[in-house]
């Protein structure tokens, strides 16, 4: 019984100081103990059974009491963690409007991966430009850090920047030592895939321990991928470029959200939109081939004026394919992706989007907004020299999925002060 103590320190031996001197002459190890039969260990030791039955009982009842002790102060460490963890995570960052942050369930959360789609001129870069001074707001209307904005089409528009700190109603109502800094955005710009990969992997770790990071966005995520995946001949390498960029959206996705968890902060991409091709069923004919289908090689014969003219035209005329954007087979992704691209579910949407990098990307999102826009005309008289008679745009956030609110959507307009919700005019009756 040599290993007794070493496995049970704690363990009082005095009830079993007359069989302990046999047992170890025996070579009885505490795992003989445990596993063998105790009538076959007091025939091998030459001691009583009923001793042999006792110690064993105790050796039992001492190892399960130790591990409920150590199980316990794991799950203590862990829950304090975890504490910590939502501690530090429960800022979410603010839009700047009251109406928006409610629908967020409470803004831009930390700790996650959040992306913002849209076409361009949508509002993307005002909501992230936003975002860059809410989160140096202090508790409880931020989490007072920095951010760090990563650029890889235009660099940061700090004039725009300024624009929204001098304006925003939220901010001016704050004393001059509570109010958001150009000073606590830092900002780099990348122009490949290498250099991104890089600056993730190895400097943004540095620079959110050193300058107080709660913020990272990445504007935007998709515009390293297209002149890198563009190359090269594609008729021969298309399949293989996929795989390819389908791993590093996958590994990109992973350290991102390892960014996000890790540190407690909220990472917020932008994301690039392309236009959604039609979907053709089976055995549908292109309008294409219908319309050069449907010139005839010579005259066309003269057809006589019966009641069945009208069926005659009608058979003759091509007609466009009834959904050329969706299709009843559930396990397609023509039908699946207006679940979680933003665009599809809403038979208004003329023109549907698709947002870039795939479902590859779409996997490693914990939220993604769309932003909406549609033209917005009025009737007029024409002017030479006048291209449309748009008048404005409507813009709408949808929340297409989300961890911390359920999927809706709100219209909202950019302003001097940043984005703001739509307030909705009561009816006077």
């Amino acid at each position: 019984m040599t290993n007794l103590l070493t496995v049970l320190p704690d363990f009082d031996t005095q009830p079993y100081s007359h069989i302990l001197p046999s047992l170890e002459k025996a070579s009885i190890s505490t795992a003989d103990l445990l596993t063998l039969d105790a009538f076959d260990i007091a025939k091998r030791a030459q001691v009583p059974p009923h001793g042999v039955k006792k110690l064993c009982t105790a050796l039992l009842e001492g190892l399960q009491a130790s591990l409920t002790l150590h199980m316990t102060q794991a799950d203590d460490k862990n829950n304090d963690a975890a504490a910590n963890n939502v501690a530090n995570t429960s800022h979410a960052i603010s839009t700047l409007d009251d109406e928006l942050n409610a629908k967020l369930g409470g803004g831009i959360a930390a700790g996650e991966l959040t992306e913002l789609v849209g076409e361009s001129a949508a509002g993307k870069t005002q909501f992230l430009l936003s975002l860059l001074l809410a989160v140096q707001l202090h508790p409880p209307h931020g989490p007072g850090k920095s951010a760090l904005y990563i650029s890889t089409e235009a660099p940061l528009q700090t004039p725009r920047l300024s624009q929204i700190l001098q304006t925003n109603s939220k901010i001016q109502d704050l004393s001059p030592d509570q109010r958001p800094s150009l000073n606590r955005v830092q900002s780099t710009h990348i122009h490949d895939l290498e250099a991104q990969d890089h600056i993730l992997r190895y400097q943004v770790p540095v620079a959110i321990k050193r300058h107080d990071v709660g913020l990272l966005i990445i504007d935007s995520i998709a515009a390293n991928y297209r002149p890198e995946f563009d190359k090269g001949n594609v008729r021969k390498t298309a399949a293989e470029s996929f795989i390819k960029r389908s791993n590093q959206v996958t590994q990109l996705g992973k350290l991102l959200r390892d960014l996000a968890r890790i540190h407690g902060i909220a990472v917020v991409v932008a994301n690039q939109v392309s236009d959604r091709f039609a979907f053709e069923p089976p055995g549908q004919v292109p309008i294409s081939q219908q319309t050069q289908r449907s010139r005839p090689a010579s005259p066309p014969q003269a057809v006589p004026m019966t009641g069945t003219m009208s069926q005659h035209v009608t058979s003759q005329t091509p007609t466009a394919p009834q959904s050329l954007l969706t299709t009843d087979d559930p396990l397609a992704l023509d039908h699946q992706q207006r679940f979680f691209t933003g665009w599809g579910d809403d038979a208004n949407v003329s023109n549907p989007k698709t947002p870039s990098l795939g479902l590859a990307w779409t996997n490693q999102l914990a939220t993604r907004i769309a932003l909406l826009k549609e033209p917005q005309y009025e009737m007029k008289a024409y002017k030479p020299g006048e291209e449309s008679n748009v008048s404005g745009w409507k813009r709408t956030l949808k929340i297409v999925f989300s961890s911390q609110s359920a999927a809706s959507s709100t219209e909202f307009e950019i302003v001097q002060g940043g984005v703001k919700a739509v307030r909705k005019k009561e009816d006077d009756s």
